[in-house]
């Protein structure tokens, strides 16, 4: 049996609207959201247990090492010496501790790990097959030329991202472009005092920019074939056709939030969030419902929820908190 979304949501007194409750529910879902960056630097700087899972830590600093390895192999690289790709743990940690530090990139990481669980999730318990959804089956059979080698690019991206998160990995190469700064920042704090490493630097910059193609990477792929299906596009709200990634995506750019919020929202914390998210995106309440069977089939919309409007729910939304908070 549904369990109710929160005790206070299933005890709607009279005098007391579904907007007023999900606002206060959303509130709540903010002042956690507050709480992650902090709780992930703690994490990842110390080995302790956390209400975070093992496998969440784990997957982020696996990722920050592996960004931090691609940097010092392009500045080895730069400098001459291409063969020098076992970085000590110092040179990895003082560049992690840099990325770390950026909220945004960290924030990023995050939402790709709990992506990935949430993937994984959805493939044990609906059989969902984490690359070829039904949806990229319908669009690889496109009479367009262009829809359906689109859609052969981002099974080939998303079967990549499958791969690296099985080894914990994050190819620069897949990171937004502020984020693919925010490693050159850090490269270029890495170098700092150095002035023979400049050079290499410079280069090293350079390589990594030359080779950037945000339109190339997975998430670039995602929102161009979603952003190009139009008013088609919401057959991507539906999760167990649409498949994960594309989702995610389609609700971010459906309700004007952050892929990495939206990411976030699908978490057992933030379920009015969700809500609210579908609802502004303009999906009915029937539909909702069939999404929250497939995310979170213990847990029930509050009564009241089919009278909150889109508008509504989008305003909620953008009172609301932003991710990352620090």
């Amino acid at each position: 049996m549904a369990r109710p979304m929160d005790q206070n949501i299933a005890q709607l007194d009279a005098d007391r609207s579904v907007e007023i409750v999900l606002c206060d529910e959303l509130a709540h879902g903010d002042a956690l959201i507050g709480t992650i960056a902090p709780i992930l630097r703690h994490l990842l700087a110390n080995d302790e247990h956390s209400v975070f899972s093992d496998e969440i830590i784990a997957r982020v600093r696996g990722m920050m090492a592996d960004v931090a390895r691609q940097i010092l192999t392009e500045l080895a690289i730069a400098s001459g010496n291409p063969d020098n790709r076992d970085h000590t743990p110092d040179q990895i940690a003082a560049l992690v501790e840099s990325l770390v530090g950026h909220g945004g990139f960290l924030a990023h990481v995050h939402a790709l790990a709990l992506e990935w669980q949430l993937t994984e999730r959805m493939q044990a318990r609906l059989a969902l097959d984490p690359v070829l959804a039904p949806l990229l089956q319908a669009l690889i059979a496109s009479s367009d030329p262009a829809v359906a080698s689109g859609t052969m690019a981002l099974l080939a991206s998303q079967a990549r991202f499958a791969t690296s998160q099985r080894r914990m990995q994050l190819p620069l190469s897949e990171l937004p472009g502020d984020l693919v700064y925010a490693a050159l920042i850090a490269l270029r704090g890495y170098a700092d005092g150095a002035p023979e490493a400049q050079a290499a630097t410079t280069q090293a910059e350079q390589a990594i920019r030359g080779r950037f193609d945000e339109s190339r990477s997975r998430l670039g792929l995602i929102s161009r074939i979603v952003t190009g299906m139009g008013g088609g596009a919401t057959a991507a709200l539906a999760i167990t056709h649409a498949g994960v990634a594309m989702f995610l995506s389609a609700l971010a750019l459906a309700s004007g939030q952050d892929r990495d919020m939206a990411v976030l929202a699908t978490n057992e914390g933030q379920l009015a969030r969700l809500a609210l998210a579908l609802r502004a995106s303009g999906l009915k309440p029937q539909a909702i419902e069939e999404q929250f069977v497939s995310l979170h089939p213990e847990v029930a919309l509050p009564a009241g929820f089919e009278q909150l409007g889109s508008d509504q729910a989008a305003a909620l939304l953008t009172r609301s908190a932003s991710y990352p908070g620090g």
